[in-house]
C-alpha cells in the first residue's frame, strides 16, 4: 500500500487544510497565522511521506495567471529594484479580473542589469513568464529573447518608440531610450 494518498476532498480557496506543525504547504496552498489554506478550487493531495499538502486544480483556468504561463501586461510603476505590472493577458487570452505581478531587477535579463529604469518605464507593454506565486504575488521574469517590452512610449513626448538599429528612437522628437525589448518588439504580436 502506498504511503502517499489522495484525500480526494474537493476544496475551494480559503478552505483550511491543516497546520504547519503537521504539513509543509506546497503547490496550490498558502499559510496564514500557522494555518494552511487552499489557494485553488481543486482536490487535496496529502503526501504523508514528505509531510506536504497540495491542492491541484480541478480544471486549469487559463484566464488566471499560473506558474509557467506567459503573460502580457502594462508597467504601472518602476522602483529601484522592481517593476509593477498589471497583467491583462494569460497566454493568448485576455483576462477579466485584476491581477498584478512584479519583475525583480534580477529577473529582467540573463545579463546583469545595473539600472532597472533602462529596462522598463511606466506605460510599457511587456511580455513575461510567471516564475512564482509565492506569498500570493505573481513573480515575473523577462529572461529570454521573446520576453520583454513589446511596445514603449517616449518619456519626453509620449509618442510610440520605433526600433531602429537596436535602439528605441522617437520619430517625433528624436529622443533615444533603452529598454529590455522582446525580439518581436513593435510587430503587433501581442
Amino acid at each position: 500500500m502506498s504511503k502517499e494518498r489522495q484525500s480526494g476532498q474537493f476544496v475551494v480557496p480559503g478552505q483550511k487544510l491543516g497546520v504547519i506543525e503537521e504539513f509543509i504547504a506546497n503547490q496550490g496552498t498558502y499559510v496564514e497565522d500557522g494555518v494552511i489554506y487552499s489557494k485553488n478550487v481543486g482536490h487535496v493531495l496529502m503526501d504523508l511521506v514528505n509531510k506536504k499538502v497540495s491542492v491541484y486544480p480541478a480544471a486549469r483556468n487559463y484566464n488566471v495567471p499560473y506558474v509557467g504561463a506567459t503573460v502580457v501586461g502594462d508597467v504601472t510603476g518602476v522602483q529601484s529594484s522592481m517593476v509593477n505590472v498589471r497583467i491583462t493577458k494569460v497566454g493568448s487570452r485576455f483576462i477579466s479580473g485584476h491581477f498584478s505581478g512584479i519583475i525583480h531587477i534580477s529577473d529582467v535579463s540573463f545579463n546583469y542589469t545595473d539600472n532597472i529604469f533602462d529596462a522598463y518605464r511606466a506605460g510599457d507593454l511587456v511580455r513575461a513568464k510567471v516564475i512564482s506565486d509565492k506569498n500570493q504575488i505573481y513573480h515575473l521574469s523577462t529572461k529570454g529573447e521573446n520576453l520583454g517590452v513589446l511596445l514603449a512610449y517616449c518619456s519626453h513626448c509620449g509618442a510610440i518608440l520605433a526600433l531602429r538599429q537596436n535602439e528605441l528612437k522617437c520619430e517625433e522628437c528624436g529622443h533615444v531610450e533603452r529598454r529590455k525589448i522582446a525580439q518581436d518588439y513593435g510587430k503587433g504580436t501581442i
